[in-house]
């Protein structure tokens, strides 16, 4: 069976530079586990961490955090839907919100159930994704202001997620401009700009991050020690915290090029093999992992010398070339997967968790 690991020595390290690069430059952060899936051996890890804001996307897994942790504060992260407002009070301390009629039920919700739920409204910035439109956010803001049981905490803004739109020192000064102005127009404290993620992360090193950023939300260069802007890796951030492992369950010297009229395969593709000779081979393995558990262009072999050759539902071939290495069948091949890779891997229930 195919198996996912979490070394907590390397994701330990990764915490630890992260922590200590936000302590320096007083900032305050919260971990962004949405990638685990909320599978509880892993979260178990991040908490273990000593990290006080987790972030989810996910009642179900804000709901694994706070039985896990209580004391840890959970912030749901996007915009919430109106069926799920005393579902998600009950297990998410903050919400981030773009829409007044969503908050307001978070008001009267909240008035129920005794309790005051703070909230960080979204700035629109570029990357059109959530967001209050610019033009709209003071007024918006004063009609917040009046809600009872409802604390704006903080202001911040999305970046990269869907079109890749950078932050940038400019984007980033307006969003301290708008908690200025919203501050002295209202009267109002708002503690935090959270305008930073992990794609935020190098302005600091260049130091081009306005002072008033003081709140980040990471999960990308925690788990996987990325550079996002770059498309690298921070030199002192461990790029494998995860390792997948799939099985050979078939092992055989076959050709490169198959024979027969070809048509779309399950996927919808149409295959096409220029520059290849019928009578090419070379040794194919199949493992145990397939396009239902994640897509081939999101993990890459450890071995250089293995390559994906393709992939179906619940089968994957890697060519081995001449299998220098003298692979088996039974034998595993490790992995190394990009963010979109672990997210796919860790929603699979096929694919079994383990601690390294």
């Amino acid at each position: 069976m195919a198996y996912i690991t979490l070394n907590k020595q390397k994701l330990q390290h990764n915490y630890n530079e992260l922590n200590n690069l936000f302590k320096e430059n007083q900032i305050e952060w919260a971990a962004v586990v949405k990638l685990l899936c909320g599978n509880e051996l892993f979260i178990k890890q991040v908490l273990d961490l000593g990290i006080k804001e987790v972030c989810d996307s996910r009642i179900s897994n804000l709901k694994t955090i706070k039985t896990l942790a209580p004391e840890v504060q959970t912030v749901y992260i996007k915009p919430p839907a109106k069926e799920n407002v005393r579902e998600i009070l009950e297990c998410a301390d903050v919400t981030f919100n773009t829409e007044y009629e969503t908050i307001k039920l978070l008001s009267d919700t909240a008035v129920e159930m005794g309790t005051t739920h703070k909230i960080l409204i979204m700035i629109e910035l570029g990357e059109l994704r959530e967001g209050v439109m610019r033009e709209e956010f003071v007024n918006f803001y004063q009609k917040v202001f009046n809600l009872p049981n409802i604390k704006v905490t903080g202001i911040g803004s999305n970046l990269t997620c869907m079109y890749g739109v950078l932050p940038s020192e400019d984007k980033l000064l307006q969003l301290c401009l708008y908690k200025q102005l919203v501050e002295a127009k209202f009267n109002q404290v708002i503690p935090y700009i959270s305008g930073g993620a992990s794609v935020t992360i190098p302005l600091i090193y260049n130091k081009t991050l306005p002072n008033d950023v003081n709140h980040f939300r990471v999960g990308d260069s925690l788990f996987l020690g990325s550079n996002i802007i770059h498309n690298t890796t921070f030199s002192n951030l461990n790029a494998d915290v995860f390792k997948l492992y799939a099985q050979i369950i078939e092992l055989n010297e076959k050709p490169y090029v198959p024979s027969g009229e070809l048509g779309y395969n399950m996927s919808g593709e149409k295959k096409e093999f220029e520059g290849m000779e019928p009578g090419e081979i070379g040794f194919r393995a199949i493992v145990d992992i397939g396009l239902l558990d994640i897509e081939d262009t999101h993990l890459f072999p450890v071995n250089k010398n293995l390559s994906i050759i393709g992939a179906s539902s619940d089968m994957m071939v890697i060519d081995l070339k001449n299998n220098e290495s003298q692979l088996e069948v039974g034998d595993f091949i490790e992995f190394k997967m990009d963010y979109m890779g672990v997210l796919r891997i860790m929603n699979s229930d096929y694919i079994e968790k383990k601690i390294d």
